[in-house]
């Protein structure tokens, strides 16, 4: 008698079975800025003298209208205006692209709609008609409140500009995110805390501050600024968070502060494994569906992105999620939140048993990177501190 060979365990293991789909979010993206920062590495095309912004907008609306046979019937909670830099497109634009998003899909009567604005595109009849259009939270890259620093950037704003663009903003938005950053070239621990301060001063609801990284494909990684040590980097870090605290500010995720009850649904969807669907070059999407999670990825250039809208291709790339990628991926996700999950989320995301990666959970409170319990799993502090080293223990086949 001829014995067939074992199949891998994974192989053997019931395919993705949903009992419930995550909750969905909106990904708009916008391509186009004045000028590309040198730390950027997002899909980002500087304007030339025009850009296509009505075609442009027409295709997102027919990308929306190709992708809807994926998420019909599915509630929209959140949606959020990304790029590039959103800013750049008229009051009339962006009211264009919401009416159809709310005549396609059905939105939260209380959804979080955000959109992201560069300081030195901004205008007060703009921000007006943007708050007109719908958009109930804006997000301003600051980055710094030193024109030094923000010249080093790349950043086409002034401090001054800056400080204008949200006294601005507070006229019409009462929900709003400060973009920062520490670790800028040639900065001291006093000007970065000074940069926080600065922030302060206007009480924003939302701060979202990160240590500069060197990506690739960016000028700064071929051609790098002297930055901070590491050393330097963290007395940074460490003290920016104590500094928050003190001002009530909730350090819930690796770089986001927020007061209370104004934490970013929208990047909370992301963290906790929730699904989204992204519209715009280069845009991603994670869709759940009851047997499998696929991920998209839309055409990255903006001009081969709306040719393809024409002709009805809304898809660069498309893959299913496997099993032991699903562990992973939420894992790298809900581990950025500083207050954990809870353990029924882990089920709930990706429809496998938790016990699945007890192996890998042992592993990681052996090394005192995190904490559980039947509740919670948590990463301690020291998991916050080394995230890459705690991600590390569920890689699959680690």
């Amino acid at each position: 008698m001829t014995t067939l060979p074992l199949q891998p365990v994974a192989l053997r293991q019931q395919a993705v079975n949903f009992q419930a789909l995550p909750p969905l979010s909106l990904y708009i993206h916008i391509p186009w800025c004045v000028r590309k920062c040198p730390y950027c590495d997002f899909n980002s095309h500087e304007v030339r003298d025009i850009f296509p912004q009505q075609e442009y907008v027409a295709a997102l609306i027919r990308d929306l209208e190709l992708s809807l046979p994926q998420i019909w019937g599915r509630k929209v909670y959140t949606v959020f205006i990304g790029g590039g830099t959103p800013s750049l497109l008229s009051g009339e634009s962006i009211e264009e692209i919401l009416r159809n998003v709310r005549m396609l899909l059905p939105l939260d009567v209380h959804a979080e709609i955000t959109l992201e604005a560069n300081p030195g595109t901004v205008e007060a009849d703009r921000f007006a008609a943007y708050r007109e259009a719908g958009v109930n939270r804006l997000s301003l890259g600051i980055q710094s409140f030193s024109d030094a620093h923000l010249q080093a950037l790349g950043r086409i704003h002034s401090a001054a500009e800056a400080k204008r663009a949200i006294n601005i903003a507070q006229q019409y938005f009462d929900n709003i995110n400060l973009d920062l950053m520490y670790a800028l070239p040639g900065q001291t621990l006093e000007q970065a805390l000074q940069d926080v301060r600065s922030a302060l001063s206007f009480a924003p609801q939302h701060l979202s501050c990160y240590h500069l990284t060197l990506e690739p494909n960016t000028l700064f990684h071929r051609s790098p600024p002297s930055l901070p040590d590491n050393d330097a980097g963290s007395d940074m870090q460490q003290r920016i968070e104590e500094m928050l605290a003190a001002h009530g500010y909730q350090h819930y995720e690796t770089s986001a502060f927020a007061q209370p009850k104004r934490r970013a649904r929208h990047n909370l969807n992301y963290w906790q494994f929730g699904d989204y669907l992204g519209i715009g070059a280069g845009a991603h999407s994670k869709l759940s569906f009851h047997d499998k999670v696929i991920r998209q990825v839309r055409h990255r250039q903006p001009q081969a992105y709306m040719e393809q809208m024409a002709n009805g291709s809304f898809t660069q790339t498309e893959h299913e999620v496997s099993r032991d990628d699903l562990a992973f991926e939420f894992m790298m996700n809900a581990l950025r939140l500083n207050e954990g999950f809870d353990s029924t989320l882990f089920q709930e995301r990706t429809s496998l048993p938790l016990p699945g990666i007890r192996r890998e959970l042992e592993e990681a409170e052996r090394r005192e990177l995190l904490t559980r319990n039947h509740l919670r799993i948590t990463p301690t502090r020291m998991g916050q501190r080394f995230l890459n080293d705690l991600l590390e223990i569920f890689l699959p086949g680690k």
